[in-house]
């Protein structure tokens, strides 16, 4: 698999597992759903938020269009059922970015600044591309852990899973 594959691929794989997330989390109780779980962002509502407000930021540093949080810890939508139709429109940008990269993209650099400190980085596409995706996997771990705890289950998130759906789908 190409690397313009595999960013494709993880695109899809990232809508796909939030769509799973919100399911479960719009099965939950509100009290629930905004209790402090002891993970980062404290709450399910609060890692989701977090999920979202960084993909902006990030897609920001990468095409130079959308809206971004000066914070890390914003709460960008109150209720979930605005939440999940912001991230599902943020997942379809994803998307579409993906699949308009090439290999001169990839093999290019991005100038941005971080949110928390004012200091410029001149990074290569590639490894920041691995870190975006990279860190949805880590917080959806944590609010796959909160929804554990809460439900005793919680929905099947693995990329090979996915993947194994994607092959038997195109059959």
């Amino acid at each position: 698999m190409s690397l313009l594959a595999q960013y494709q691929t993880f695109g899809r794989y990232n809508r796909w597992a939030n769509g799973l997330l919100y399911d479960a989390a719009s099965g939950l109780p509100d009290e629930q759903y905004r209790a402090d779980r002891g993970v980062f962002f404290k709450s399910l509502h609060g890692t989701l938020n977090h999920l979202l407000v960084t993909d902006r930021i990030w897609l920001k540093r990468f095409t130079g269009t959308g809206e971004a949080a000066d914070r890390l810890d914003a709460i960008l939508h109150d209720d979930l059922a605005t939440l999940r139709l912001a991230r599902e429109a943020e997942d379809d940008r994803i998307v579409t970015f993906v699949d308009a990269l090439d290999e001169a993209k990839i093999a290019g650099t991005i100038k941005f600044r971080r949110v928390s400190t004012p200091e410029e980085f001149e990074e290569p596409l590639l490894p920041l591309l691995a870190h975006w995706f990279n860190h949805q996997t880590h917080h959806r771990g944590q609010a796959h852990a909160i929804l554990t705890g809460l439900n005793g289950k919680a929905p099947e998130l693995d990329l090979l899973f996915f993947q194994r759906l994607v092959a038997k789908a195109s059959v």
